[in-house]
């Protein structure tokens, strides 16, 4: 994608995220996600306090309760930090912050030319550049989108071409937790069959290490399936695998044993 085009997907995902807002009572605010610890507005409170880092703002002189037992590394804390020091805000009052945190990034990013995406950035995977972190902007905040949808029943931005770069950064995960997490042999090959918005087969295939393949083969060693809202839900460890399993939204055809193994692998971010 072009710089411009992540652009107008950060502004795509901000702009759902506060029309989500705008439909919230001050309860729906407060309503625990499936974030280990975060409400509705902790979720949004967490997207302003990361843009605003990227503006250079310093992080809030605040010191965490103690007792977190959701908050178990240094990025935990660093995140925790800002979200707790607007914990006391009423639900509006953190919108009208996200609203105009959203507006001033989005502005400065408008200006910007390819000397400045191409400048040095902080990534959660290493150092980088504004064009790399940018991709993880997008899918972070869509990610949380999600949780705070899901609290407050209200479905939306599945089929978006936001969604679809957060599920091509999942897929692209998917021979990491194959190959790595899950040891799948030399020579066998593992199918998601996703059903739903977005719906796909994506195929990883072990020669050496595992990768993405173009097309399944007639008879993969299994096959995987379930609705990309589920894979996405089990990516980011939103779901326990065994809960999930049980609750039968998953199945599988061929080895079991791998599939099983490969969904209790699949969360890839913690």
């Amino acid at each position: 994608m072009s710089d411009t085009d992540l652009v107008v997907q950060l502004e795509q995902v901000w702009g759902s995220m506060a029309e989500l807002g705008g439909q919230l009572s001050e309860a729906d605010w407060k309503r625990p996600t499936e974030v280990p610890g975060w409400t509705v507005q902790d979720n949004l409170t967490h997207i302003v306090g990361i843009e605003r880092s990227l503006l250079g703002e310093p992080a809030p002189d605040h010191e965490l309760p103690g007792g977190l037992q959701h908050v178990r590394n240094e990025m935990g804390v660093r995140n925790e930090v800002f979200v707790d020091s607007r914990r006391a805000l009423g639900g509006a009052e953190a919108l009208a912050e996200f609203r105009a945190v959203t507006r001033q990034r989005l502005a400065e990013l408008a200006g910007y030319g390819p000397d400045d995406f191409a400048r040095e950035s902080w990534t959660p995977m290493g150092p980088g550049t504004i064009r790399d972190l940018l991709p993880f902007r997008v899918f972070d905040s869509w990610v949380h989108e999600q949780d705070m949808r899901r609290a407050v029943d209200r479905p939306g931005n599945l089929d978006s071409p936001v969604a679809v770069v957060a599920l091509d950064r999942i897929v692209g995960s998917m021979p990491f937790v194959v190959g790595k997490k899950a040891g799948a042999p030399d020579g066998s090959t593992v199918v998601f069959e996703l059903s739903g918005p977005l719906g796909r087969t994506v195929t990883i295939g072990m020669d050496g290490r595992a990768r993405l393949l173009d097309r399944a083969p007639d008879t993969p060693t299994v096959s995987i399936v379930t609705d990309t809202e589920t894979f996405a839900r089990l990516a980011v460890g939103r779901l326990d695998p065994a809960v999930t399993m049980a609750a039968g939204l998953v199945h599988f055809d061929g080895d079991e044993g791998l599939g099983r193994s490969v969904v209790e692998e699949m969360n890839f971010l913690f």
